[in-house]
């Protein structure tokens, strides 16, 4: 057995103390002063520089100083990376070095290294300019180009849901809890609440952007594999929700929380994954993208009755278009494609709809036409509450845990962007619009067009679409082919019909075979 576990483990050890709190400011605006004041309070011996690769996995460097001139050097000029190792593939050794340089205002506390003030990085050429072929460069250029185009800014949030895998309790477990019965469930019937209780800590201290946490549908009990690390094991969902965030913090928080999700999980004995699906029979795990619009840094998504403004309906009608080709960014694993499957809350027809699961993209309830409802539940309650702010938004429900979550967001930002800059827009949204489960009206499925159904059609709906990202200069062309290319080795063209001529016990280890395949990959 590969996972060794026991209920109630001790807490990773370290702190999480707010940067906010020791500064008594907030983390914007923070100059290489308040850096050093962190550095002489907490006894600080080292930097940790953190940035992602192709594959969104968090990177580390850990740079030592001895002095303040040291530190100011290593603040003010970063230091040096080999970017043909970080996007292998996609730069050339003979021009490989790149620069690494930190946000001051994403400074944190090393939760697992007390000693250890960590930052997230930008790239920065050899001209000395913001990178213009990685991720974080290409989102910066997405969202810039939004903004000056429609006067909005885009914000988004992710839910990133989990699987904790852990061995299966002997000779018996005395609160099993249901299968596909796992959503909002407590413990015991969940084993794992103080990890994710550390986990929601230490997630919200590091981006400050948690909404909140909970146990998600999926629960298997004695998982069927070949992996003898996963084999017998049983396993709980989770779900993390953040908060709203313009789209490149919103993309660097779900990187930083996938990599201290997985910390504190191998803290504990437990494998965290993200795979979109783990068994054929239990809930998929998907990254849904909560989508906003901001003018003047206020809301702009309804009108004055409450119904859903222009933009909002102009941002709907942008996504459903580029919809088929944002799966090239958001489903990039072959196993994206078993959990993207009727009747499992889990898109496959492009169509949007209201509080509605089965359509592609969903406006959930955002306390619109309600007042105060903490009075109408407590009727003693004798202080007034006035909700002057909108949170209303629109939730793109396609994407999974393979996708690297900057390209993805600025694949979405290019199809917000076209949405809010074209009217034609709002009739594709008037289109597209449904009512009911999809699921449970075939005739209403037949009339909507359809998600690509393995990644090898993605690459080629990317290939056909290409000018949607490129033509604005801020894609390169070099990246969607590597995006193609990168589709196409999934070799998935035929795997449906594959599977599909498959039975019994040979079906089922195939199926197994592709879903976990991929555990750590992204």
């Amino acid at each position: 057995m590969g996972i060794k576990a026991e209920y109630g483990c001790s807490s990773v050890a370290g702190s999480c103390e707010s940067i906010v709190a020791l500064l008594g400011k907030e983390r914007v605006g923070l100059i290489r002063a308040d850096i050093f004041k962190i550095i002489r309070n907490f006894g600080i011996e080292h930097f940790n520089f953190h940035y992602t690769g192709l594959d969104g996995r968090i990177r580390s460097l850990k740079l030592p100083f001895s002095d303040m001139k040291t530190a100011e050097r290593l603040l003010a000029l970063g230091e040096r990376a080999d970017g043909s190792s970080l996007f292998r593939g996609l730069v050339d050794a003979s021009v490989s070095d790149i620069y690494i340089v930190p946000r001051y205002d994403s400074v944190f506390l090393n939760p697992f290294n007390s000693k250890s003030l960590d930052f997230m990085c930008r790239f920065v050429d050899r001209d000395g300019e913001l990178s213009k072929f990685t991720h974080d460069g290409i989102l910066a250029r997405t969202e810039a180009q939004l903004q000056n185009e429609s006067g909005c800014e885009l914000w988004a949030m992710g839910e990133l849901e989990f699987y904790l895998v852990y061995p299966r309790p002997e000779p018996y477990d005395l609160y099993p809890a249901q299968t596909q019965g796992g959503y909002h469930i407590s413990e015991p019937f969940f084993k794992y609440e103080n990890v994710v209780d550390e986990i929601l800590h230490i997630v919200q201290q590091v981006t400050g952007s948690l909404k909140y946490a909970h146990s998600e549908v999926g629960n298997i009990q004695g998982l069927r594999s070949q992996n003898p690390v996963l084999a017998g094991c049983n396993a709980e969902q989770y779900e993390l929700e953040f908060l709203p965030r313009p789209i490149n913090e919103a993309a660097e928080a779900l990187c930083l929380a996938r990599w201290l999700i997985r910390a504190v999980a191998a803290r504990h004995g437990l494998l965290a994954v993200f795979t979109p699906k783990l068994d054929e029979d239990a809930a998929g795990s998907g990254m849904h993208i909560h989508m906003e619009l901001r003018r003047d840094g206020v809301n702009c998504m309804l009108n004055p009755d409450g119904s859903l403004s222009r933009e909002a309906m102009k941002l709907i009608g942008g996504v459903v278009r580029y919809a088929p080709s944002i799966s090239a960014f958001g489903n990039t694993q072959a196993s994206s494609f078993l959990r993207l499957v009727p009747n499992h809350e889990a898109p496959t027809k492009i169509c949007w709809s209201y509080s509605n699961r089965s359509s592609l993209v969903r406006v959930p309830l955002g306390w619109t036409n309600v007042g105060d409802l903490g009075r109408l539940v407590n009727p003693q309650e004798i202080m007034p509450f006035e909700n002057s702010l909108t949170r209303q938004t629109v939730e793109l429900r396609s994407p999974d845990g393979s996708a690297n979550p900057y390209l993805l967001l600025a694949a979405i930002a290019t199809a917000v962007k076209w949405g809010v800059t074209h009217d034609e827009s709002l009739e594709i949204a008037e289109r597209c619009h449904v009512k009911g489960n999809i699921f449970a009206d075939p005739e209403l499925a037949s009339t909507l067009d359809s998600l690509p159904g393995s990644c090898w059609e993605c690459a080629q709906l990317l290939q056909e679409k290409r000018a949607l990202y490129e033509e604005d200069g801020c894609f390169p062309t070099f990246l969607i082919d590597y995006i193609i290319e990168a589709l196409k080795k999934e070799d998935d063209a035929e795997l449906h019909t594959y599977l599909g001529s498959l039975t019994g016990e040979a079906k089922l280890l195939a199926t197994l075979e592709v879903l976990q395949r991929d555990l750590h990959r992204n």
